[in-house]
């Protein structure tokens, strides 16, 4: 019998005996979460019969591993603002260069970063204005490939 346990988080379908069993081991329980699939499964009188004792059964999602904030995180974003490639990035703080990446892509909201390399409008404009694309990519010094496509973009 454990008085301090209030909540407790269930991976099977409720049963009469299950129910009085945690009644009877945890006299303070407040509160019963589970897996929707479990929730689906648990007998509606069951579930009312709980609330009616003023425990609370409810579905919570518990998948996946809890993320987890590294001490080394903001550091490493002000190297990636800064300019640093992984592998620097990774010798600099002594981790893996998978986590670099990994860091990275979790984190790229806050890095502020424009996804595109080249002006698209600049390269558009200048088309209009009457140069071909192989001067366009020696005006801007992009490759003319790069032209190509930001001119065949819809």
């Amino acid at each position: 019998m454990d008085e301090n346990i209030t909540t407790i988080h269930i991976t099977e379908a409720l049963s009469l005996s299950k129910a009085m069993d945690f009644l009877n081991n945890y006299p303070n329980l407040e509160k019963i979460s589970c897996s929707p699939s479990v929730y689906n499964r648990t007998s509606d009188k069951y579930i009312d019969a709980l609330s009616q004792l003023d425990v609370d059964v409810v579905k919570e999602y518990h998948w996946g591993a809890s993320k987890q904030d590294c001490d080394y995180e903001q550091e490493l974003l002000d190297l990636a603002s800064e300019g640093y490639k992984a592998r620097e990035i990774a010798e600099i703080l002594d981790i893996t260069v998978n986590r670099v990446y990994y860091l990275l892509r979790r984190n790229k909201t806050k890095l502020n970063t424009n996804t595109k390399k080249y002006d698209y409008d600049e390269v558009k404009s200048l088309k209009e204005s009457g140069l071909k694309p192989k001067e366009i990519s020696e005006k801007l010094n992009i490759p003319i490939r790069t032209v190509y496509y930001i001119l065949n973009k819809k």
